[in-house]
């Protein structure tokens, strides 16, 4: 079995960690890395047990991402950079037929997504996106009810992503290094909501209204503490997102409800002393009348036995798993592809539009789309 070569560019905690994850737990090869800030390879970080640099002492290091490409042979780049900073990475190594892993949201402008669509396009490598959520254990069993036709067809769904603010980001570790998370407004991080729900819908999110709470916590914060869009297909299948900036509730961060044709499926996140909880329930299956609880977690099945399944409930390592094993096989794409990326993150640009125009309704469109072009300039500026 042929190693796959990899590079990473973003040595921030989550960088950090897929790079470890990739070098330590699959049939792979570190080949380099890169940052703005060498201490984040030459000194230990936090939450990490020795420097990067003594870890792997035959990576090399890099600067400047120009130049880890091109003068080395990869079979993948990981781009773990800042959340409003991963198009421009990936088209990079696109452009050289190097394959991507990159985390979410995919992109951070409909220009970047229509220039990213396009590189891909023209390339003779593909992009996997790093959407964790999809891969949880209790998201595969919303899949495996809704293609046994338990749910019958989902009309409307609710998602929230709650992560309540504990300290100030400048005594934070994690945010020391994330600045964007200052001004990344909460909606435009919505593809770890959207993109589980998309696993079980034949139609594409077409409209949004979004609105913004404003600044209530700390006046002088740079976006709101909280935002509430309504996300709509054609057919009009509603999904209901909550996203929060500032927020001061403690419970579990992912939340999700399902109303089918057939049936009801819910997973809401522990609350307190109070875990979290899946349940559902089913006209077509007999004994799940009332609102029945599975035992069900983040854990994928496949990978409860696995000690080496680790990162987000053992999402992470199914990423990786699902990529490496497409990459051997010679997939035409990867499990999550590019175009999944991008149905899970441009409606939150249209929503970020739609709440700085007070809620105006709003239409989505893809870089497959023809009408995509012209949006580019009234959704952007």
């Amino acid at each position: 079995m042929k190693k796959a070569r990899f590079a990473v560019v973003g040595l921030g905690h989550r960088g950090r960690h897929m790079a470890r994850l990739a070098a330590d737990r699959f049939p792979t090869e570190f080949v380099a890395a890169c940052d703005i800030d060498p201490l984040l390879w030459s000194e230990k970080q936090w939450l990490q047990d020795s420097p990067l640099k003594a870890l792997y002492p035959n990576v090399k290091f890099y600067e400047k991402y120009e130049d880890m490409i091109a003068e080395n042979d990869l079979d993948f780049v990981l781009v773990e950079t800042g959340a409003d900073v991963h198009a421009d990475f990936c088209i990079k190594a696109l452009k050289r037929d190097i394959n991507v892993f990159s985390d979410i949201p995919s992109v951070a402008s409909l220009d970047e997504a229509k220039r990213l669509w396009d590189a891909q396009s023209a390339s003779k490598a593909k992009l996997m996106t790093g959407a964790n959520t999809n891969e949880w254990g209790f998201i595969n069993t919303l899949v495996d009810l809704y293609k046994k036709g338990l749910l019958g067809e989902p009309y409307y769904m609710e998602a929230e992503y709650i992560h309540a603010s504990r300290e100030p980001a400048a005594t934070n570790p994690i945010l020391v290094h994330s600045p964007w998370r200052k001004t990344l407004v909460p909606i435009r991080y919505c593809t770890h909501s959207l993109g589980p729900l998309l696993r079980i819908m034949k139609e594409v999110l077409r409209y949004v209204v979004c609105v913004g709470t404003g600044t209530h916590i700390n006046p002088n914060a740079l976006k709101d503490d909280m935002q509430a869009a309504l996300f709509q297909t054609e057919s009009g299948v509603t999904i209901r997102l909550l996203r929060n900036g500032s927020c001061r509730a403690f419970f579990g961060h992912h939340s999700y409800r399902v109303f089918g044709t057939k049936g009801y499926f819910e997973r809401i996140g522990d609350r307190g002393a109070t875990p979290e909880k899946v349940r559902f329930q089913s006209d077509e299956f007999y004994g799940a009348r009332d609102l029945t609880e599975l035992q069900v977690g983040m854990m994928p099945n496949e990978y409860k036995d696995n000690p080496n399944a680790g990162g987000h409930g053992g999402a992470d390592y199914a990423l990786f798993d699902h990529m490496f094993s497409a990459f051997q096989r010679g997939d035409k794409d990867f499990p999550i592809s590019l175009r999944d990326g991008l149905l899970m993150t441009l409606p939150g640009i249209y929503a970020a539009k739609s709440a700085a125009l007070k809620g105006e309704k709003l239409t989505i469109h893809y870089p497959w789309e023809e009408e995509f072009a012209s949006d580019i300039a009234k959704i952007d500026m």
